[in-house]
């Protein structure tokens, strides 16, 4: 068996496509003041508002350490608050502030025109092979 060249492993060719997608995303996202991190943490707890941060970091899969520094900076900003969780004194819920649901919403809405500019050069139905294969991958 010939070995693979480099630029054919799957390893870089997802790993170029992972950096083109961060540098469009993070475009995307600088007008609201946050981060590509800070505007998916945010697009999440616009589906599950009031989620306790272990719940929240297996969610978006961030590590702990990641999460509370991600977490300190939106809260800085005044687009979460941390509340203590009535069901467990251990754990704290993370909430939006009206800021951050009005910064949410607006992601949200340009998500799908930044999905379709990103995957311009596919076709629709490569664009959903695509998104398709990435999910059995992962």
């Amino acid at each position: 068996m010939r070995p693979i060249k480099t630029e054919d492993c799957i390893f870089f060719q997802l790993s170029r496509v992972s950096r083109a997608g961060a540098r469009h995303w993070k475009k995307k996202v600088a007008e609201f003041g946050v981060t590509s991190a800070q505007a998916l943490t945010l697009m999440f707890l616009s589906e599950e508002d009031q989620i306790t941060s272990r719940d929240l970091g297996s969610k978006i899969e961030f590590d702990s350490a990641t999460l509370t520094g991600l977490l300190d900076r939106l809260e800085n900003g005044n687009f979460i608050e941390k509340k203590s969780n009535p069901g467990d004194g251990r754990a704290i819920l993370i909430c939006l502030t009206p800021k951050g649901r009005d910064t949410a919403d607006q992601i949200r809405e340009m998500v799908e025109p930044a999905n379709q500019t990103f995957l311009s050069g596919l076709t629709l139905e490569e664009g959903l092979i695509l998104r398709s294969l990435l999910k059995k991958v992962v």
